[in-house]
């Protein structure tokens, strides 16, 4: 018995040497680190809290999802109406709005490769007029697929290739995954 208060006694005297150790250490104040630019790292909680970051995340939709709009009526089904305003991610091709035009702030977005250059284009539910924030223009390569993110409007539109109805202000354009 006398052992076993021993051992308690001894552990306490540790907890209490412990406690007083660590009260009475100052601890330095952690600076935030911020990554260099072109490399990803998550931002520290205090950013997210301050609103630095979205901390929405993309939806990713595909066209199946945009063709539950009815173009002739402008009515849309409930998933489509409850994705309005929100940061969605869609694959897609791009489409230059201009011919022979390598780089632009604004282009169509459409469900495969080809769409709209040739006629007659995909119905208004399949084309989406994209706007890159802050008018920052990317390079328009016609070949390769796509992920587009951005905040999603339906919206009809006259384009030079016939009427779209999406509206997308352009957030984040990415080479084409499957994931």
């Amino acid at each position: 018995m006398s052992r076993r208060l021993s051992s308690v006694a001894t552990l306490a005297g540790i907890v209490a040497i412990v406690a007083v150790t660590t009260a009475s250490t100052p601890r330095a104040a952690t600076p935030e680190v911020i990554p260099p630019r072109g490399v990803f790292a998550p931002r520290p909680v205090s950013a997210l809290i301050a609103g630095v970051v979205p901390t929405e995340e993309a939806i990713n939709i595909d066209w199946r999802v945009l063709a539950g709009l009815d173009y002739s009526n402008g009515k849309a089904t409930d998933t489509l109406r409850k994705l309005e305003g929100k940061l969605v991610r869609i694959p897609g091709f791009v489409v230059p709005l201009d011919d022979f035009q390598e780089e632009g702030a604004e282009f169509l977005l459409v469900p495969y490769y080809g769409a709209c250059v040739h006629t007659p284009p995909p119905p208004p539910n399949q084309i989406v007029m994209v706007a890159m924030t802050g008018r920052k223009a990317i390079k328009l390569n016609l070949f390769d697929a796509v992920w587009m993110s951005g905040r999603l409007k339906i919206a009809s539109v006259e384009s030079p290739y016939g009427t779209v109805g999406y509206q997308l202000e352009g957030l984040k354009v990415e080479p084409y995954s499957s994931k």
